[in-house]
């Protein structure tokens, strides 16, 4: 299956479809077989960016990969962009398609979802990959928000809309261009298509929610971690030039078995900068016993 907007392939057999929960409508690709395994986007990127991933996993296991509340193709309601009820849609998500536990993998805010979906379902998920970004509240995070790398977290409201407004491809270039290794690993192509897909109507307002919602985030998860670890196996896999090591030592303020795992000559965008070393990690961990 070739998305109609985007150049990457899933795999034969997999569906598209838009899926109307409790006030949002998600878009969803599903396809595969085995046992289920949710893939959550972030910021700047859609379900889209999983692509090269599905086509390793779907041999062996169901894939499940909406594009987040707001994002993508996925309707944008004016609420509910603070992670908890986030990670509710998700199991709703789940409910609706009739499935019960599932394997997680998430990459930047989809990190942040995830984690509200595993501490509020911690009998749904029975292995979490979580990939190259913090949570809020959670371990180091407000050491990781003093960078001045992240001045994106407090840029929102109408003024910031009214600038980036018609200029979304700039805006999304500096994440792709700064958070990268080596900026030339992120292909014009998804970066035309991505760009595209952000200037629709409302996306940017929707997106910029995601992280007005930081503060909330920061209170729930506190909440969560003060109800006890997960105990589900993590993989906490970091780009050498970004997150590194640091995405094991966040995950083991949240976390009792966690496993760390360091993408060499990498960024942020893993799946971009290093597809093939990133898919191996995240299987073989899916895969283990």
């Amino acid at each position: 299956m070739v998305d109609p907007v985007h150049g990457l392939s899933f795999p034969p057999g997999f569906r598209l479809r838009d899926i109307a929960l409790d006030g949002v409508t998600l878009h969803v690709r599903t396809g595969g077989q085995g046992p289920a395994v949710l893939l959550l986007h972030g910021y700047g990127e859609t379900g889209d960016m999983w692509a090269p991933m599905a086509a390793e996993l779907a041999h062996t296991h169901s894939l499940i990969i909406p594009d987040l509340r707001g994002m993508g193709l996925s309707s944008r309601p004016e609420a509910g962009y603070d992670k908890k009820t986030q990670g509710q849609d998700m199991a709703h998500l789940l409910d609706t398609l009739g499935v019960g536990t599932v394997k997680l993998v998430t990459h930047d805010i989809g990190n942040m979802v995830g984690y509200a979906f595993a501490a509020q379902n911690r009998d749904r998920v029975t292995r979490f990959a979580i990939l190259d970004a913090p949570l809020p509240g959670v371990g180091p995070w407000d050491e990781i928000i003093r960078s001045s790398a992240l001045w994106h977290f407090s840029f929102r409201g109408p003024d910031a809309e009214r600038l980036v407004a018609g200029r979304e491809r700039i805006y999304l270039d500096r994440f792709w261009n700064e958070f990268s290794a080596d900026p030339r690993r992120f292909a014009e192509a998804s970066r035309e298509h991505y760009a595209a897909l952000y200037a629709q109507p409302g996306a940017m307002h929707a997106g910029f929610n995601q992280f007005a919602a930081f503060e909330q985030d920061a209170r729930d998860n506190k909440a969560f971690v003060a109800q006890g670890p997960l105990t589900m196996p993590v993989l906490a896999v970091g780009g050498q030039m970004s997150f590194a090591g640091m995405m094991a030592v966040v995950m083991r303020a949240c976390a009792s078995d966690v496993r760390e795992a360091v993408i060499a000559d990498a960024g942020h965008w893993l799946m971009e900068e290093q597809p093939e070393a990133t898919i191996a990690a995240v299987s073989a961990f899916l895969q283990a016993p």
